[in-house]
């Protein structure tokens, strides 16, 4: 990571005092209440809290796939409360990948094309498309398993794949929901050392997860309870 201070560089996603309510009137039930947060580049950071404490609603704001209710939400210095669906779209699809615990891959289509699904409909050429694919696997120890259909690959594997597709378009934050829940103990491991090396400065790592193995491994743990953030901590390093 490079000399800069922390607190010089610009936030890469802001929450300002962000609450997110369900319900109307004296139903209304705040997942979330007030919450402030900014994720800084080269942040490998994890999100834990017990069921109900809000860290789903955490990953919908976070992620762009929700709005709150109140407050200010910041992707790359812009206002994404302020736009439609459409726009936010663009933005979420030009700086945010996602991992989820489902690997979400397409069962007819081999590795590269699963990744390659990332980038359709973005004017990029065929063999442009295909060449940053099979980097994107080969950035997670895949390129040779590129002609594989998901069936034919390991849980593992397949989170390798879903991994390189949320990286081939080279986003600044790469979101993890419960990024190891589907894997045994020797393929968590293996996914959370790419996730931490994957880790640069001009690039975030966020983990929502509820396993404190994961959670911990992060340099940077914010915990949840109640719809608030109770502590923002950062390891200390040997």
């Amino acid at each position: 990571m490079d000399d800069t201070p922390v607190d010089m560089l610009a936030p890469l996603l802001e929450l300002e005092n962000v609450s997110r309510l369900y319900g109307q009137g004296d139903a209304a039930v705040a997942a979330l209440l007030d919450v402030s947060l900014c994720i800084m580049p080269g942040d490998f950071m994890s999100i834990m809290g017990p069921s109900g404490s809000g860290k789903s609603t955490m990953l919908g704001l976070l992620g762009c796939l929700d709005v709150p209710t109140s407050g200010v939400i910041r992707v790359g210095g812009i206002d994404v409360t302020e736009l439609d669906d459409d726009d936010r779209s663009r933005v979420r699809g030009e700086r945010i990948g996602f991992v989820f615990q489902q690997f979400h891959l397409i069962p007819h289509l081999d590795a590269v094309s699963n990744v390659e699904t990332a980038l359709l409909y973005r004017g990029i050429r065929p063999k442009e498309r295909r060449e940053r694919s099979m980097a994107s696997l080969d950035q997670v120890g895949l390129a040779h398993r590129h002609d594989h259909r998901p069936v034919q690959l390991s849980g593992g594997e397949q989170q390798r794949v879903a991994l390189a597709r949320a990286l081939v378009t080279q986003p600044s934050i790469v979101l993890g929901d419960e990024p190891t829940g589907a894997l045994d103990s020797k393929n968590a491991e293996h996914v959370m050392e790419i996730f931490a090396s994957l880790q640069s400065p001009e690039r975030a790592i966020v983990l929502v997860t509820h396993d404190p193995a994961v959670g911990e491994a992060a340099h940077r743990r914010v915990r949840m309870r109640d719809g608030a953030i109770v502590a923002d901590e950062r390891a200390v390093r040997a």
